[in-house]
């Protein structure tokens, strides 16, 4: 499970080193083999500044998941094509680091600085800029879509 927001950098060839505290976990779980695509918002619309990155066995979870959806759904096919068709396979080498697309890192804006997000089975990777703008439009928003879905929940 992976959890908590972490700084990280981008170098100039694109790649950023995993926190040290994640990386024996990803070498279990996946043999340092991950997927990193497009991040999407509740309207399968693409997340700006955001993308996510999956453990291999987790993405091939929602892969499955997603190969079951409705091919005529006009979302789904949406979904399938962004989801799927940005995906990009990547290996976390032996100092811990992966190299992002350069596709993807145009797509998210990702220069520098960067914001690791644990998201449980998967990470965020987000441009710091757009990370700050995100969390302070949570902060002083007042969107309440989904509040009925979470009334039982307790913490």
């Amino acid at each position: 499970m992976f959890r908590g927001v972490t700084a990280i950098n981008l170098d100039a060839k694109g790649r950023f080193a995993i926190p040290t505290r994640f990386r024996e976990e990803l070498q279990d779980c996946c043999d340092r083999q991950l997927v990193v695509t497009v991040a999407v918002n509740e309207k399968c619309i693409g997340e700006p500044g955001c993308l996510w990155l999956y453990p291999l066995p987790e993405w091939e979870k929602l892969e499955l998941t997603v190969s079951k959806l409705p091919t005529l759904n006009k979302m789904a096919g949406k979904l399938r094509r962004f989801l799927i068709g940005n995906a990009t396979e990547t290996e976390m080498d032996a100092q811990g680091r992966l190299l992002l697309s350069e596709k993807l890192r145009k797509f998210a804006h990702m220069e520098k600085k960067l914001i690791l997000v644990g998201q449980l089975n998967k990470f965020e990777i987000w441009n710091e800029d757009a990370w700050n703008a995100k969390e302070n439009e949570w902060l002083e928003g007042d969107d309440n879509e989904g509040l009925e879905e979470l009334e039982s929940l307790s913490f």
